[in-house]
């Protein structure tokens, strides 16, 4: 288990290892351009080789991009959806360029009374998007808001098996679980989580944790993220978690509140919850 946080990346990729060093990151997850902006990323090559030299010199594990906030591929907005495909095929191009080991990318809403023409949407932007470059396009749970596509693993299958493309990786995001309905602020709540994961056939294609508590109350679908231990999920949920078979091999990112001095605290508390 590599666990650590997503960091800022100021001024030039390089500067997320600094980052990353500073709190005590072994996995690291960016945004390689600007979140709530459709620019695309404007990484030259000789930016990604030298980035991708230093990052194996770091030591450090795998490296994942998020896609920009904007990016929603199931929007009812024709327009808007394909504005989404286009951002999330160059930031996939942009990913691969630099090493990175997944694109990751919500798994996208539409309006809540057409929740199959939503699944298509996603499925067919997921279909043009994967092919973009070698990192994985990995799709992110939702917190199960009006019009989400996939909060829940069942979903997530029928879009996987929507997509049919084999290189399809999953994101599970504690919060979004939590808030979603799963209980993993108690043991048999957690098994039933993973249960489910394993019956669903997706247990192979999960390659990241986003480790977040929860502001909200369980099955809520408020989507606050909370420091580890201090919300609604707790130290024991997240014992629970990260104890499971199915985590153990995984890479284990916050994106907790606050700074890097934040983000050690809480990498600090998982690695502690991991090794007891």
């Amino acid at each position: 288990m590599r666990i650590g946080a997503h960091v800022p990346a100021r001024g030039s990729l390089l500067s997320a290892i600094t980052a990353a060093r500073e709190c005590g990151a072994e996995a690291v997850q960016v945004f390689i351009s600007n979140p709530r902006a459709w620019a695309p990323p404007r990484i030259t090559s000789a930016e990604a080789e030298q980035f991708g030299v230093a990052w194996v010199e770091s030591g450090m594990g795998p490296f994942f991009v998020h896609a920009p906030y904007v990016v929603n591929i199931a929007s009812p907005n024709p327009e808007f959806a394909q504005r989404s495909i286009d951002l999330a095929k160059r930031s996939v191009a942009a990913a691969s360029a630099v090493g990175a080991a997944g694109f990751v990318v919500h798994a996208g809403s539409g309006g809540p009374a057409e929740l199959e023409e939503a699944l298509e949407r996603a499925a067919k932007a997921l279909r043009a998007v994967a092919p973009e470059g070698d990192c994985a396009v990995v799709v992110e749970l939702t917190a199960g808001t009006a019009g989400s596509v996939a909060s829940t693993f069942p979903e997530a299958a029928r879009l996987f098996a929507a997509v049919g493309d084999p290189r399809l990786r999953l994101c599970a995001d504690t919060c979004h679980l939590f808030v979603a309905g799963y209980g993993l602020d108690r043991p048999d709540g957690i098994t039933d989580c993973f249960d489910e994961l394993r019956a669903t056939g997706l247990a192979e294609r999960l390659v990241l944790i986003h480790a977040n508590d929860a502001k909200h109350e369980r099955g809520s679908h408020r989507d606050r993220h909370e420091h580890i231990g201090e919300g609604r999920i707790g130290v024991e949920g997240f014992f629970g978690v990260l104890h499971r078979p199915e985590v153990r091999d995984l890479s284990v990112v916050v994106e907790t509140p606050g700074d890097l001095v934040a983000h050690a605290r809480n990498i600090a508390t998982l690695r502690r919850l991991a090794a007891d």
